[in-house]
């Protein structure tokens, strides 16, 4: 800590890898940014999809202070338990305000910057594809901490929403966290090639991948010029 430099809050393996007083503490900095990036408007400037892959090639390090089981395969698994419990409370916090400011929003008369038609449209279209909107959010930037809060104001179906939380929150977890894991043992076992000593170009590859559907559609939104 004492070369602190306030670029490296950029850095996802900064997060992994911290240590104060000897006392890993990558764990419990994992399990809080993926709550905070759905439940508290927090964790934009770190991608949630790099920090799950990252942790899965950290992962003795990140489980071994918490608990550690032979084989390998049991704490990855629990590394990546953890991650999807956490990312399923976050995303209960943001249903949660959400269904809190909807009431008001839903009262709230039309002004220049507020439309409730736009409101109502919403939740016909939560009500339609919500359970999709919620899991494909998982996988996107900036979206995945707006899902849950968008699905609380249009008030989608409490059961719905925790169905879709779920199962989209474990299949985020265990693809990332197993993906990044596994692809770091083969890489090293079979190509020589150790993932660690590459992390800038595999946060930008991700970064790159995951926010690619988005550049897409809205440049199919973008009006052509008559």
């Amino acid at each position: 800590m004492s070369n602190f430099d306030w670029t490296q809050l950029l850095n996802p393996e900064f997060y992994i890898t911290l240590k104060v007083g000897g006392i890993q503490l990558g764990l419990y900095i994992v399990l809080f940014i993926v709550f905070a990036e759905t439940g508290l408007f927090a964790g934009f400037f770190l991608p949630g999809d790099s920090l799950l892959f990252l942790a899965g090639i950290y992962s003795r390090d990140l489980i071994q202070n918490f608990v550690y089981i032979e084989p390998d395969f049991i704490n990855v698994t629990l590394l990546s338990l953890l991650i999807a419990l956490s990312g399923v409370l976050g995303n209960m916090v943001g249903y949660w305000f959400g269904a809190k400011s909807g009431y008001y929003l839903f009262k709230k008369e039309d002004s220049f910057w507020f439309k409730k038609k736009y409101l109502l449209q919403s939740k016909d279209f939560f009500e339609k594809y919500g359970g999709k909107a919620i899991i494909f959010a998982r996988f996107l930037p900036i979206f995945r901490t707006f899902a849950p809060i968008v699905a609380g104001i249009v008030s989608m179906d409490k059961k719905k929403f925790m169905f879709f939380n779920i199962l989209s929150s474990f299949l985020w977890s265990f693809i990332l966290v197993f993906s990044g894991h596994y692809l770091y043992g083969m890489f090293l076992n079979k190509f020589g090639i150790d993932l660690k000593e590459h992390i800038e170009w595999i946060v930008i590859g991700i970064i790159l991948i995951s926010t690619f559907p988005v550049f897409m559609k809205l440049v199919k939104k973008r009006p052509v010029n008559q």
